[in-house]
C-alpha cells in the first residue's frame, strides 16, 4: 500500500495525526469511564497478577514529584505542551517515515491524554494495576502504554537506522 501523500508529493502527516487522536480518545474514554464508576482507591481483581483501580498521580512517570505542593501540574503540563509541538514539527519534517511516524504519534497521543488530565482533573487518572505477591508496579494508563510503546519504537527505529549505516 502506498503512503498517502500530499498534493507536492510528500507523505502526509494526518495518518499519524489520526492515529495520536484515536489514543487520546481511548484514554479519555477508559478514564471516564473509571471515573464514574470507582471511587479512589477501589479496585476489582482481575487475575492473580491484575487489578482494575482508581488512583491519581499528580506527579510524573513511577509518581516522580506526587508529594511537591502542586506546582508540578504546571510543569509536567508545560512539558506535554512543549513535547506536542517538538512532536508535531518531528512528524511534519520526518514525515514518510513510517516506524518513527508511528513511534512519535503514539507518544503523542499519550502526552496529549496526559496533559488532558492534569488541566481537568490536577492529576492524572491511572487504573490499570499489575503485581506480583504484595509488591505492585505503579498503576498506568492507556496514555502510558502509548508513551512506552512509542519508545520502544523510537530506540527500535533508530538502532534500525545505525544498522544501515553500518551496512553503507
Amino acid at each position: 500500500m502506498a503512503p498517502v501523500t500530499t498534493s507536492a508529493s510528500r507523505p502526509a502527516i494526518w495518518p499519524w495525526l489520526v492515529w495520536a487522536l484515536a489514543l487520546i480518545a481511548v484514554d479519555q474514554l477508559t478514564k471516564e469511564w473509571i471515573l464514574a464508576h470507582y471511587q479512589l482507591g477501589d479496585y476489582t481483581p482481575i487475575t492473580g497478577f491484575f487489578n482494575i483501580v482508581r488512583a491519581h498521580n499528580t506527579g510524573a512517570a513511577f509518581s516522580f514529584l506526587a508529594d511537591a505542593g502542586g506546582w508540578q501540574r504546571w510543569l509536567f503540563t508545560g512539558i506535554g505542551v512543549v513535547a506536542t509541538v517538538v512532536i508535531v514539527w518531528q512528524l511534519h519534517t520526518h514525515r514518510g517515515q513510517k516506524l518513527l511516524g508511528l513511534a512519535l504519534s503514539s507518544i503523542l497521543g499519550g502526552a496529549i491524554g496526559n496533559v488532558v488530565d492534569r488541566l481537568q482533573h490536577g492529576y492524572v487518572v491511572d487504573f490499570l494495576d499489575f503485581y506480583w505477591g504484595a509488591s505492585h508496579f505503579p498503576a498506568f494508563n492507556v496514555a502510558d502504554m502509548a508513551i512506552s510503546v512509542g519508545a520502544v519504537l523510537l530506540i527500535v527505529d533508530e538502532l534500525r537506522r545505525m544498522r544501515k549505516k553500518s551496512i553503507a
